[in-house]
């Protein structure tokens, strides 16, 4: 099966560990690497192979110690460029052959993000930090940028002596660089196959704190503390997720908060969670992110996706178990309760990307689609969706988390298509074939919009924002007053979410409604990001103007997309602000990832010529 995504030749060779030599240099903005792939091959009289790369420098090419042919394809939009190389020998099936890459990376490369100190919470020390998926790790490192090939890794890094490397692996001691005693070379091992995108680096003025057994939290010293208070319960988090899907098998879990331009709430990089600042709200309610990205520890890193089509694999059986162990934590009213929230998520994107439009399919066809234009919270509620529905239709989530428990032990430190998925739940579920026989898969997988059934959920803890969203839309003008602080008392910060969400779904408030809104509540003081995402897109949507500048500056204070695009699309639509959106967009692109950049551009009808 070939990754429409890949270059790369996985029917010939499979790459079967990496070793890395990496020097970061801040002052040209480059990685210069030394790459030794250890390449398997799968078929007899191999001598050429094809590996991924995106705006790479490559200097040479071994093989086993020989030099090696080697060019560089014409370059596509998003894919990068095949770096083809001849082998000055054949290879037969079986036969392993250790390929020696040494290159060095551009400044633009995609996969990472270069900040000056001005752009830290320290403001003195430069930092790095990657971001690999989906398809982004082929500009760090040349490789098989699939998440179809799995490896394992081990790398050495030179950073100056003043700065801390971490990567997505076992910490296996430092030393000083031999070659310049004002920097340090940090070592990791990463002793479980995994596929490129998992692999991650961040360099920067890093401290870290003791958070359980086998946890650190790292970050800047700014937010170590705060960050070691909002991630206590993260050893609790573990043992529920390995009561539901089995041992964690990757050692340490330690948690990283970058600075605030990280694109995305979590990462999931094995041993290595990066976490975005804002979900440091000082009350531990967003910690959610955090048992989602434990979650992925077995669902995406253990079981992955074996193309970016099949994503759903990834996301929706991640937020299935993020939410049973919301379950085990907190009962199962609030797994409820985030279902229903969840549901909310995909109508929004539906929304935002059209009903017909074929990236809302759980299973898209990504031919000549750039991943990152696919991405959205389908996979990971509509795939939810249709897991709680086979959970409905199979006996109980105590009968489905022995299925998704067997898929994974099934799967593991392997790949899957939705195919195999689908085969294995009908092995698994052979005693009633004649119930998912009643489900309409292709309705599911292979069509547009919201899924073909909407589960009921529970709305116990969901009732009370239902009830007093209802009271704002009916309200007259002269219902304000009936309005009070105490509104808001027995509400916990995921009902106010979910109250401000309920009112989101709706016709615009009249402008009255939340100048009101404001003075019982005063939203405009969380420091919930959650909160106060949804708050400001509230204002801005009934046109009130004294929200414009607190939109723009969350939007740009800090970079993950799930509130920067929102925000920036909110400012853009109210007509008398679209120029100020695209300015503000304009001073502060610099400053951004350049994933979201790019994202942001497109939303703001920018042609991309200019962000060349």
């Amino acid at each position: 099966m070939s990754d429409p995504c890949s270059f790369s030749s996985v029917s010939h060779f499979l790459t079967r560990h990496l070793n890395l030599a990496l020097h970061v240099d801040f002052s040209r903005h480059v990685i210069k690497g030394v790459i030794a792939l250890t390449m398997e091959a799968l078929q007899d009289r191999l001598h050429a192979l094809t590996l991924d790369c995106r705006d790479l420098q490559v200097f040479s090419v071994k093989a086993n110690g020989q030099a090696a042919r080697f060019t560089t394809g014409p370059k596509h939009t998003f894919k990068g460029a095949p770096l083809e190389i001849t082998l000055p020998f054949d290879l037969s099936r079986g036969q392993h052959v250790i390929v020696e890459v040494t290159y060095e990376t551009s400044p633009t490369a995609t996969a990472l993000q270069w900040l000056s100190p001005e752009q830290t919470a320290g403001k003195e020390k430069p930092y790095l930090f990657s971001q690999c998926q989906a398809h982004h790790c082929r500009s760090m490192v040349p490789c098989q940028d699939t998440p179809s090939v799995k490896h394992t890794y081990y790398a050495q890094v030179s950073v100056p002596k003043d700065l801390v490397a971490v990567m997505s692996a076992v910490r296996d001691g430092q030393e000083v660089d031999p070659q310049d005693n004002e920097r340090i070379i940090y070592k990791f091992r990463q002793p479980v196959p995994m596929p490129s995108y998992l692999i991650a680096i961040v360099v920067g003025a890093l401290e870290s704190r003791e958070i359980g057994p086998r946890s650190r939290v790292w970050s800047e010293k700014e937010y170590v503390d705060k960050a070691a208070f909002e991630f206590s319960e993260t050893e609790a988090m573990l043992q529920a997720a390995e009561a539901l899907a089995g041992p964690y098998v990757w050692g340490p879990y330690d948690i990283l908060v970058l600075p605030p331009s990280f694109p995305y709430g979590g990462m999931e990089n094995p041993c290595l969670t990066f976490a975005t600042p804002t979900l440091l709200a000082g009350d531990k309610s967003l910690s959610n992110v955090i048992a989602h990205e434990i979650s992925h520890s077995w669902t995406g890193n253990l079981v992955t996706n074996k193309t970016w089509e099949h994503f759903w694999l990834n996301e929706g059986h991640t937020v299935y178990l993020e939410r049973m162990i919301g379950r085990s934590m907190e009962g199962e009213p609030f797994r409820q309760f985030k279902a229903a929230g969840g549901w909310k998520e995909l109508q929004d994107s539906v929304n935002t990307f059209g009903a017909n439009n074929p990236l809302t399919n759980l299973v898209p066809s990504l031919q000549d689609v750039d991943p990152d234009d696919a991405f959205s919270s389908v996979p990971y509620e509509k795939g939810f969706a249709l897991l709680y529905h086979l959970e409905e239709l199979l006996g109980g989530p105590e009968v489905f988390m022995g299925f998704v428990k067997s898929y994974i032990q099934m799967f593991a430190y392997g790949s899957a298509t939705t195919d195999e998925w689908k085969n294995y739940l009908f092995t698994y579920f052979k005693d009633k074939v004649d119930v998912l026989n009643q489900v309409d898969w292709h309705a599911w997988m292979f069509t547009p919009g919201m899924p073909p059934v909407k589960p009921q959920y529970d709305t116990t803890l969901a009732d009370a924002c239902i009830a007093l969203s209802q009271r704002w839309i009916k309200a007259a003008e002269q219902d304000l007053s009936s309005f009070k602080a105490s509104d808001m008392k027995p509400l916990s910060s995921h009902q106010v979410i979910e109250f401000l969400s309920l009112l989101l779904q709706e016709a615009a408030l009249p402008l009255t409604h939340v100048k009101k809104m404001q003075e019982v509540y005063d939203l405009n003081a969380s420091k919930n990001a959650e909160i106060r995402f949804r708050w400001l897109r509230l204002c801005v949507r009934s046109r009130w103007e004294e929200a414009v500048p607190m939109a723009m500056k969350m939007a740009t204070d800090q970079g993950r997309m799930k509130f920067t695009r929102p925000l920036f699309r909110e400012v853009f639509t109210f007509d008398k602000y679209r120029d100020e959106a695209v300015r503000m967009f304009q001073s502060h692109r610099g400053a951004m990832h350049p994933v979201t950049a790019g994202l942001v551009a497109k939303d703001l009808k920018i042609q991309a010529s200019s962000s060349l």
